[in-house]
C-alpha cells in the first residue's frame, strides 16, 4: 500500500458519466483505483477517457481511503472553472501528450 502523487496538472476522467455531471453541474466528483494525492486547491486541465483536454477545474478535496471491500480508492471533488476553447483544448491536448500521455496517434 502506497500513495501515488499525480500530475500537479492532470486529472484525467476515466468515467464519461462523471465528466458529463461536471460539465453540466459545475460540480462533481471522480473515482480512482488506488492511492493517490491530487492538489487540493489548485486549478487543473480536466481530460476526457480519451486524453482530450476538455476544461479548467479546481480540486475541492481528495480523499484516499480503502473501502468496505478492501478496495484502495481516491474519491476528488471538484469544480468546474471554465469549459476550454477549441484551441486551447487542441494546444493543452498535444501538450499532455508530449509530456504525460506518450506519443498522439495522429
Amino acid at each position: 500500500m502506497g500513495f501515488q502523487t499525480e500530475f500537479n496538472s492532470v486529472c484525467k476522467f476515466k468515467s464519461e458519466q462523471e465528466l458529463y455531471e461536471l460539465l453540466e453541474y459545475g460540480r462533481g466528483k471522480m473515482v480512482k483505483s488506488g492511492l493517490r494525492v491530487f492538489p487540493t486547491g489548485q486549478k487543473v486541465i480536466a481530460y476526457t477517457p480519451d486524453n482530450q483536454a476538455v476544461a479548467i477545474v479546481k480540486v475541492l478535496g481528495c480523499i484516499a481511503e480503502i473501502n468496505f471491500n478492501g478496495d484502495e480508492v481516491t474519491e476528488v471533488e471538484m469544480s468546474l472553472v471554465r469549459q476550454l476553447t477549441e484551441e486551447e483544448s487542441r494546444i493543452q491536448t498535444a501538450l499532455a501528450y508530449e509530456m504525460f500521455f506518450g506519443e498522439h496517434e495522429g
